[in-house]
């Protein structure tokens, strides 16, 4: 089993939110491979949607608190591939990088997720956020605006590139997808 996690905000008023990158990838992913629609597991504390060997979910306890649920599916599914998806404000806008067993580099989502369960084997994307112009004077509130329209047009690509890199993952592996999409 794989397990694919988004990491975001739940509601509207997040929805196109940075900080919701990761769960606009695995909404993009699922309907790119005809996933079923997503359902609200609340055993899981999250939108999920199974097809074959692939898990994906959307956690709904709000980023700072990700870990509750990623640990609430991971122990329902001891021995999967943990692959986790989330914004990163070190990485620019259109770019990503594919890391395991790394620490959360301040991100609250990740570190609730290693409090949780441990980076032992988390592999996560890392999806670029970040403007050209240098790290914005308030990320907590930069995390929460929208993407503009231009912005949005890199990161639509973005989301394509990863989802193109997640189905290669699906088929040959970590180290394989690594070489091929970390350049």
């Amino acid at each position: 089993m794989i397990i694919i996690i988004g990491l975001g905000n739940p509601g509207e008023k997040f929805k196109e939110a940075r900080h919701n990158i990761g769960f606009m990838t695995v909404d993009f992913f699922a309907k790119k491979n005809s996933f079923p629609d997503f359902e609200l597991s609340k055993k899981h504390d999250s939108l999920v949607s199974k097809s074959n060997k692939v898990l994906l979910a959307n956690p709904q306890t709000f980023m700072n608190r990700s870990g509750i649920a990623v640990k609430k599916i991971i122990t329902q599914n001891k021995k999967a591939d943990l692959l986790v998806v989330h914004d990163d404000i070190d990485l620019p806008l259109g770019k990503f990088k594919i890391v395991k067993n790394r620490g959360s580099a301040g991100h609250k989502g990740v570190e609730s997720i290693i409090k949780a369960v441990g980076n032992k084997n988390l592999i996560r994307f890392r999806v670029g956020i970040q403007q050209e112009k240098g790290k914005p004077k308030h990320p907590d509130k930069f995390v929460l605006q929208s993407f503009t329209g231009e912005e949005q047009k890199i990161v639509n690509k973005t989301i394509k590139k990863i989802a193109e890199a997640l189905d290669y993952f699906i088929e040959n592996g970590l180290e394989r997808t690594m070489n091929e999409y970390n350049k």
